[in-house]
């Protein structure tokens, strides 16, 4: 393997340009000088392609401007050390330190790996030292390899040549990579190079400051100020949030953890794993941190980004109910070197999930395929729905379910060129043309659910290597009829046998197959053969009794289910029970029966309730409630309008007693008021805000607004027949505590 980067390739305190792609240039002329590629506009062209799409400035002075390029036949190194700096869009201001990655086309993991290292090291603020002090290019050549776990020829270093100490300077009688023994350069690349194997914890004294973070707060400070006289430097902590729908759960817990380490003096950074796009922490701010806490009842996506990270873990309602508890765990885990962390190693990090017991593991990976699985749903139940508004309007109603195949010249599930185009709509006309194509396309959407569920599922359960024989379980399920219920058997035994498939300890040549391949493989065909072969029919069997009992409902019997599951959404206010009902319901719609919509409209009345009550509660009940507790109604109007029950929590949490009662039973009477008057709902979310699109709306209004004025006139008489304090005497008595 050639070496990566040469003395030739290093350009030294010179004024190469005073534009970014002046010195891209310059870097991209000294690759193409030396061989490493063949066509210097090629090389350029792509790294300002690339350089355009993005900045490529960090914090501290640094730039790593990279490409992939066909005009690159050696993978190679550029660095120029800049006087003047450049700018390269970092935010504190120009670039000193430049690092020029060329990578030949089509060699995505070696270029990434070296971002990813090199991007890494240059966090180390004794690193970038040395950089800024190297007297010769030849001192560059060897700093960069060492820090890189480099020889000179480009191959992985011997362990032995390493460094004892993670501490940078302590290495200075350690012969540097290339020949630097003894030097200042050498010693410095010898820290650098083992500063990485430092714990989080603040072993590391190499870290640097992400953006906004003074020096004085960098990770691994404390001990040098303790030694000075100084106060310790704040703990720096890094979170993850997410939850089965994204919606709410996630980004609460997010700012619950935030107020919560603001008061403790702590700097908090948090990645949202949620519905509205995920806001991702990155590499500088994770390898800055002393601890992570990961706030989920969904398998934490990218985990191992966070590889050796003492770790804080719970389920998201507890990072809502009981912030500052988990920061304070998060602290502890930070200085004690015997706490649990982050696993990089695929078999430890198993052995850790597995810590909570195989019923949590089943549950949580059954709520990431219903947190996946509810965007199919949501996109095809309101196409589908928008299709209805728009043929009722214009034409047969209800009817384009049967007859949007005609319309398009749809036979066996493909177009045959006789039905009506957009530039020819015939005597169907243009709307009826749209309401068909909607009524199609949502119907696709709805095909997918069950392998979405089920892919999911194994994604939870297994990671990567699950999803193909989840999704192929899950079409399995569908292909036997086993429908959702067989997706989720479908999905746990596909995620079963890939998690057991990458157990075994394998030679790294097979290894490199197993998630790819092999996995998948065998996986598929255990999985999928066993519903074919065996499962799928008796599940089958049951969901045919399951929806002939439904559809046989009528009276007495509706009422009851309405109760259940309205009762169901107002337990425990977006936690298990909640959930359960949920997935009930969403699950149904794939079904596509008129008792499916209805489960759905009765559930989403019911989840309703509670925040809509609390909100009521407080506008006509004020003197029991906190100038605070007030302000939390106002937004509960507008959450529980939307179908977030979470919006009832801080009620709940603060008086579980007398809130939860209130809402189960409000929550439970919206339901049967919709289950018994046959209102249905083709949507799977969106509260208010889908009243046109659900059957008899005018009922589903009634059902919430009885539902709310029934949770919060009991709420408020539980507060009235218990003595409960008013607002003022709340105030008063934390006032004086």
């Amino acid at each position: 393997m050639s070496a990566l980067i040469t003395a030739d390739l290093v350009t030294l305190d010179e004024n190469i340009g005073e534009d970014r792609f002046d010195v891209i240039r310059h870097l991209a002329g000294r690759i193409v000088d030396t061989g490493r590629a063949d066509s210097l506009d090629g090389l350029y062209s792509d790294a300002k392609a690339r350089e355009s799409k993005t900045d490529t400035g960090i914090p501290g002075g640094i730039a790593i401007p990279h490409c992939r390029s066909a005009s690159v036949q050696v993978p190679s190194l550029g660095m120029a050390r800049l006087n003047p700096g450049v700018d390269f869009g970092a935010k504190d201001g120009p670039a000193d330190l430049i690092f020029f990655i060329a990578a030949p086309d089509g060699a995505d993991q070696e270029h990434l790996q070296l971002l990813s290292k090199l991007a890494r090291s240059l966090m180390k603020k004794d690193f970038k030292e040395s950089l800024r002090q190297a007297q010769s290019r030849q001192d560059v050549v060897d700093l960069v390899n060492s820090a890189l776990g480099l020889d000179a020829s480009g191959e992985p270093a011997a362990a032995a040549g390493a460094t004892p100490s993670g501490r940078a300077g302590e290495g200075g009688s350690t012969a540097a990579a290339g020949g630097a023994a003894g030097t200042a350069a050498g010693g410095a690349a010898a820290g650098a190079a083992t500063a990485g194997a430092a714990t989080a914890g603040g072993a590391a004294t190499g870290a640097d400051t992400t953006p906004g973070t003074p020096p004085d707060v960098a990770p691994g400070a404390d001990a040098d100020a303790a030694a000075q006289g100084a106060a310790p430097a704040r703990k720096r902590l890094v979170a993850v949030t997410s939850c089965p729908t994204g919606i709410a759960h996630t980004y609460m817990a997010a700012d619950a953890l935030s107020m919560a380490a603001e008061e403790k003096g702590v700097q908090l950074d948090v990645e949202t794993q949620g519905s509205s796009g995920n806001e991702v922490l990155s590499p500088a701010t994770i390898e800055a941190a002393d601890a992570v806490i990961f706030a989920a009842s969904v398998d934490v996506r990218d985990r191992e980004r966070f590889a050796g990270l003492p770790v804080i873990e719970s389920p998201v309602k507890r990072g809502i109910d009981e912030p500052g508890v988990m920061i304070d765990e998060a602290l502890a885990a930070a200085e004690n070197p015997n706490a649990r962390r982050v696993s990089g190693d695929r078999s430890s990090a198993e052995a850790s999930s597995s810590e909570a017991g195989w019923g949590s593991r089943l549950y949580k990976s059954l709520m990431t395929g219903v947190s996946y699985m509810i965007p199919f749903v949501a996109a095809g139940g309101l196409l589908i729905a928008i299709s209805f508004l728009i043929s009722s309007i214009v034409g047969s109603g209800s009817e384009i379910a049967n007859t949007s195949g005609t319309i398009l010249g749809i036979q066996d599930g493909a177009l045959t060129g006789d039905g009506a185009t957009l530039f020819n709509t015939g005597d169907v006309g243009f709307w009826m043309y749209i309401a068909a194509v909607l009524n199609q396309i949502g119907g696709l959407a709805l095909g997918l659910l069950v392998p979405a569920l089920a892919g999911f599922i194994a994604f939870g359960m297994a990671g990567r290597p699950g999803i193909a024989p989840g999704f192929a379980a899950g079409l399995t399920a569908n292909l036997v009829g086993a429908g959702f219920l067989g997706g989720i058997v479908g999905g746990l035994l596909a995620g079963l046998f890939a998690y057991w498939l990458a157990k075994p300890k394998l030679p790294r040549w097979l290894a490199g197959m197993m998630p790819v391949v092999i996995i998948p493989l065998i996986a598929t065909a255990l999985s999928s053969g066993l519903l074919f072969l065996v499962l799928g029919q008796p599940i089958a069997w049951v969901l045919t009794a399951l929806n002939d009992f439904l559809l046989s409902m009528s009276g007495a019997s509706a009422i009851v289910l309405g109760l259940i599951l309205g009762g169901m959404m107002g337990a425990d206010l977006g936690g298990p029970i909640n959930k359960a009902a949920y997935l009930f319901a969403t699950a149904g719609l794939a079904e596509g029966t008129e008792v499916s919509k209805e489960i759905m409209a009765a559930v989403i009345a019911g989840g309703m309730v509670a925040p809509l009550a609390m909100a009521l509660a407080t506008t006509i009940g004020k003197r029991y409630f906190t100038p605070a507790e007030v302000s939390n109604g106002r937004a509960a109007w507008l959450l529980g309008a939307s179908f977030i029950s979470e919006g009832a929590i801080p009620f709940a949490a603060a008086d579980p007693l007398r809130v939860i009662p209130s809402s189960i039973v409000g929550s439970a009477v919206a339901g049967a008021i919709c289950l018994s008057s046959g209102v249905a709902s083709p949507a799977p979310h969106g509260g208010v805000w889908i009243t046109l699109l659900v059957t008899n709306w005018p009922m589903y209004l009634v059902a919430v607004v009885v539902g709310m004025v029934v949770t919060a006139l009991l709420y408020l008489l539980l507060k009235r027949i218990s003595g409960a304090k008013t607002g003022a005497e709340k105030v008063k008595a934390a006032g004086v505590a």
